[in-house]
């Protein structure tokens, strides 16, 4: 890594992978990254799942209705649940794990995609967490926020223009609505 700053300015969404697998110790960091995250009151209520087998991406990215397909194609899949009887904060807490992993990748040179499933329907009108819960054998006390595909890049994608970002979004001291900043 050249500096955290370049880091998050060339991690984008990648839902094109080629076929390589990911080696041993590209899995150990992300999910070493996953395991080093923050959680509120130290409680880690994270948990995660990690699918390699293909047959398994497949009917993930089934997960739900639209946003899921590129699930079929990565290289590894991270399940990632969360104990809601550990943790009031266990979306945070899990979220927070989710981005370190999709840092982790692009430090690496691997490419991610968050998947959100957390109140999300299947084409079929299932609610998303409960189709993973099915088919991944996940007990009732862990709720299923995402699933985090990763892989080796099909292509790179120019990183963030940074002339884009949307500074009317900061706000100093206090929230200033458009019409009090306008003087209207």
């Amino acid at each position: 890594m050249e500096n955290f700053s370049e880091l998050i300015r060339r991690r984008r969404s990648t839902r094109k992978f080629t076929g390589e697998s990911l080696n041993p110790g590209e899995v150990e960091l992300i999910l070493r990254a996953a395991l080093m995250a923050p959680s509120s009151k130290n409680k880690e209520p994270w948990r995660f799942i990690v699918v390699e087998e293909k047959e398994t991406l497949r009917r993930l990215a089934a997960c739900k209705a639209s946003g899921a397909a590129f699930l079929a194609e990565c290289a590894l899949a991270v399940v990632v649940t969360a104990d809601v009887m550990t943790s009031e904060a266990w979306i945070e807490d899990a979220s927070i794990a989710s981005i370190y992993m999709q840092l982790q990748a692009e430090d690496l040179g691997l490419g991610s995609c968050w998947c959100q499933v957390r109140g999300r329907e299947t084409e079929e009108g299932t609610d998303s967490g409960e189709y993973v819960r099915r088919l991944l054998d996940i007990p009732y006390q862990l709720e299923v926020l995402s699933v985090v595909g990763f892989g080796h890049k099909a292509r790179e994608r120019a990183p963030r223009d940074e002339a884009s970002l949307r500074w009317e979004n900061v706000y100093i001291g206090k929230y200033t609505s458009p019409e009090e900043a306008s003087g209207e």
